[in-house]
């Protein structure tokens, strides 16, 4: 069981280059984004790693204070398991500490599920973490419902939110930083009572 000194590695998936950097896949980006404003830091190249991180601490000072990396790799979605891995190992985070944030086929658009473990649900990003380093990381899934129609899903992640979507996604984007912090500082029992829906 690892304790509250250890840190914590919170990984956005998603694909780097600015032709991606709206679409639904990155939404993990976002989050991570947002959370590296919230701790004051900016991305910088990983020296270890195909990725780039910030570090910093995250939560209220005191016990709930924790140390954490917050990481974009920058491999492509399909290949997110190598650079994660290096830098878990590098930092050694333990595997339980390790936390996904990714865009979810399967809940509708802007709700959030927290779990430990699992399957990958077809996730390219989960796959490859899940072949490199087992699946007992803690993941925050955020809703981008289903393809309209015959839309295949790999077009239909590849392309930006609606413009309806964009509306509330800043909305929701926050909500998913907001269940990162509360994962770190109350536990997961607490963050999924609050933000699952």
């Amino acid at each position: 069981m690892s304790d509250a000194t250890e840190p914590w590695l919170i990984v956005g998936l998603g694909n780097p280059g600015p032709e991606y950097a709206a679409n639904r896949h990155n939404v993990g980006f976002m989050v991570a984004d947002l959370l590296a404003e919230r701790i004051g830091g900016k991305f910088k190249r990983a020296q270890k790693a195909q990725a780039q991180v910030v570090e910093g601490r995250m939560g209220p000072p005191g016990p709930e204070n924790r140390r954490v990396i917050l990481a974009k790799p920058m491999s492509y979605m399909n290949l997110s398991g190598g650079p994660v891995t290096t830098l878990r190992d590098f930092y050694k985070v333990p595997t339980d500490h390790v936390v996904a944030i990714h865009d979810e086929l399967d809940i509708d658009y802007g709700t959030l599920r927290l779990k430990l473990g699992g399957g990958d649900n077809g996730h390219n990003g989960l796959k490859s973490m899940t072949k490199a380093m087992g699946a007992d990381y803690h993941r925050i899934r955020f809703g981008i419902g289903r393809p309209p129609g015959r839309m295949q899903v790999a077009d239909f992640v590849l392309k930006d939110f609606s413009s309806t979507e964009r509306k509330e996604l800043g909305y929701f984007v926050d909500r998913a930083a907001d269940s990162v912090e509360c994962l770190l500082a109350e536990g997961l029992e607490r963050a999924q009572s609050a933000y699952n829906s």
